[in-house]
This record gives C-alpha cells, structure tokens and sequence, in this order.
C-alpha cells in the first residue's frame, strides 16, 4: 500500500507533458453506445453550404498551449511555460486583424497554466503549482491593458484561519497534512457559477473546491470526490455541478435546500476510458463529455428533469478527445488527431458533424468561441483553438441556416 502511494504521488508530480500524454493515447471506442450522427439530407446540405477556413494563427507562445479565455476583444492564452498572453482582436467584425500585447506578458507559477476564466476586471488562472492565481485587469485605455496580482488561493488569511484547528487538517501521504483549503495537486480547471459569486475548481488531488469570488474564501471542499484525478468541471444553470475523471466517470453534486454543502446526487458512467473535457449546453438540458475512447457521449436530462440519460455518442475523431466547447447551438470538439469538429442537434434529436477542420501540426488541446454575427439565413462564429504546436489558431465558421421549408 505504501508502494502504491508513493507511485502515485511519483506519476502526480511528473512533468505536465509526461503525465498528460495518456489522455492522448485513444483507447478503445464505445460500441455499445448507438451513434447519434446523422445521415439524412439536411446534414449534406449543410455540409455542402457550410464556410469556414482560418483567419489567421498567433504565435509567440515558445511551449504548448493548454488554455484559453475570450473576453470581448481580448483573448487570453496560457502555456505550459508559466506564461499568459494578451492578445487584441483590432476589429472583430472585420478583418480579424490581431495584435500581441507583448507588454502584457504575465510569467507566473510552475508549470502549466492550466485553465482560465476571466470575471469582470479579474482573471482567475489555475496552475500546474497546486495554486489558483486572481490577477486584477487594469484598463489604462481602451486598447491598453496590464495585470495586478490581488491574491492566491488560498489566501494568506485563509489559511491562516484554518491553520490552528486540527479538524481543518487533512491528511495527505503518510507523515504530511494540510488544511482543507489547500488543492496538492495540479487545478486542472475552473467554472464559475451562473450568478458569478462562486469559482469551482477541480484537482488532480480528487478534490471539488468552492471559492466565494468576492473575498476568494474557500467555502467548501470534496474530498475523494473521484477515484482518481479530476479533469473537467461544468455547471448547468439550475446549480448541478459535473465533475469529470480519469476514473471513467461523471459525478453530478447538488446543494440540496437547506444544506450547508454538496451532495452526490449521481454518478453516470458509460466511458471506458478517463474522461478529458465537459461541456453544457446553455439551456443546460445536455452535457457532453469527451474522453480518451474517441467518443463524446451526449447526456439529455431525463423525463423528470432530474437526472441525465444517455443518448448516444457522436464518432468521427480517430485519437482522444481532450476539450470541448459550446458556443450558442453548436459544440465543438478538439482532438489528440489534430483537428477540430463541429456538431449540430437537429430536429430529429441526431447530430450532424458540419466540417472538420484542419491545419494545427500537434494535438488540439482547448477551445473558446463566440458567435460573430447572425443574420435570417446565417450565423457566423470565431472559434480559438490552441495546440501542443504552440500556435493559436483563429477561425471563422459560417453556417447557413434554412430558409424556406428545408425543415418541414
């Protein structure tokens, strides 16, 4: 048992790079799960109208790119090398001309900068160093940005509140503990919740951890919340909290009325592999998880709208799916084969995967989007994906939408 542990602790504290090579490794696909592609009319006609092609790519990053964040005209990236960048859209509706802030280069933590999320003037990073970083977004102008560290998480007073009670202690190996504010492992990502007064994180150390975005307080932890590393965390509008592992499985927590804190409500399991990504439709009906089997397997609520039923599973990736995104009424899926998939739910409940597109040189490792512009007949999207080849790809996807009786 004492052997085991030390393994694990040996494999947590490998190297970013070593330790996520497995996700890249695709595991055997889900053939007990039906397909939900379609292969009626309306997905050719899509996909003989469909525009997209890449507007331009980004570089500077020296070290793979393992987070985005878009905020308006500011695309924030981070890389495994510690750094964030500050990136300027000049004229989103236009030529997508951008520019790199290289001013506004913040090089902080150890390792990997894992996951992003930008709250009004502040932007919460998580970090491969066990740390969540709050930096305070300082507008000099309007195209003139710079960074204030306000706090890590935990905070000093934090701690310090926690510190001289032994119930606030946890232990974690043999001979060491810590309090329960503290994450001991790589935060490998970061949601807020619908109102923005609460920032979960989820660990490689098991733990879902609840911060009060006001005062950065920890307000709770699960401990052992999984069996093995956390890897994705989303959150549905009406409060549930999906937390996904490299155990194989999804855990759904709830804060039942009157409770102090989180409960287990359900656990869903259909994945034979561990799973890399969560996302959430924003009506929050479906969640969608991807995971190293090659599959994103789509999860609807059921009858009750109490709990979520499988549906099927969307194919079409040949390595293991390591993010995805949501952006209005499409999904997209990035890949360990290097491309990116865009998904769409039609009127008969089957998906249809609109282009695959190509052109990043290593595994595709996150996503961000935002819709540009819709019209009656057309919507057109920017999408963000960043790569272990270092470079930021941007890139326009105009999908039509039918006129006339194409759905009747």
């Amino acid at each position: 048992m004492l052997f085991l542990l030390f393994c694990t602790s040996f494999i947590r504290n490998m190297s970013d790079h070593q330790f996520c090579c497995s996700s890249y490794e695709s595991q055997p696909s889900l053939p007990s799960l039906p397909s939900i592609t379609s292969q009626f009319h309306l997905q050719h006609y899509y996909l003989s109208n469909i525009q997209h092609h890449c507007l331009t790519t980004l570089k500077g990053h020296t070290s793979y790119v393992s987070s985005l964040a878009f905020d308006g005209k500011f695309l924030y990236t981070g890389s495994s090398d510690k750094e964030i960048r500050l990136w300027k859209c000049n004229d989103l509706n236009s030529d997508f001309e951008f520019e790199n802030l290289t001013n506004n280069i913040v090089v902080v933590g150890k390792g990997a900068v894992k996951s992003l999320v930008v709250l009004a003037d502040k932007l919460f990073s998580a970090h491969q160093d066990h740390k969540i970083r709050v930096w305070k977004i300082n507008n000099d102008g309007p195209d003139n940005q710079n960074y204030t560290r306000l706090a890590t998480l935990p905070t000093l007073s934090d701690r310090a509140s926690k510190l001289l009670q032994p119930k606030n202690h946890v232990q974690i190996r043999r001979h060491k503990t810590c309090t329960w504010v503290h994450h001991v492992d790589t935060v490998s990502a970061l949601a807020l919740s619908r109102d923005e007064t609460l920032l979960y994180s989820v660990s490689w150390d098991r733990t879902l951890k609840i911060w009060r975005t006001g005062d950065f307080k920890c307000l709770e932890s699960v401990t052992n919340a999984h069996d093995d590393a956390i890897n994705a965390v989303a959150l549905s509008d009406d409060g549930d909290v999906y937390t996904g592992s490299t155990d194989k499985k999804i855990k759904v927590w709830r804060k039942i009325p009157g409770d102090k804190n989180h409960s287990l409500v359900a656990t869903l399991e259909k994945h034979n592999s561990g799973i890399n990504a969560l996302a959430i439709s924003l009506d929050g009906s479906t969640l969608y998880s991807g995971a190293s089997d090659r599959s994103i397997v789509v999860w609807e609520k059921d009858d009750g709208g109490d709990g979520m039923a499988v549906a099927g599973a969307l194919r079409g990736h040949t390595k293991s799916i390591l993010c995805l995104a949501v952006v209005s009424d499409l999904v997209f899926s990035g890949s360990a084969d290097k491309t990116i998939r865009i998904w769409r739910r039609g009127v008969d409940r089957n998906y249809s995967c609109l282009a695959v597109l190509e052109g990043h040189k290593g595994p595709v490792k996150c996503l961000a989007g935002a819709v540009d512009r819709s019209s009656r007949c057309d919507t057109s999207y920017v999408i963000y994906s960043g790569s272990l080849d270092c470079d930021i790809k941007v890139w326009q996807i105009v999908v039509p939408l039918p006129c006339g009786d194409l759905e009747s």
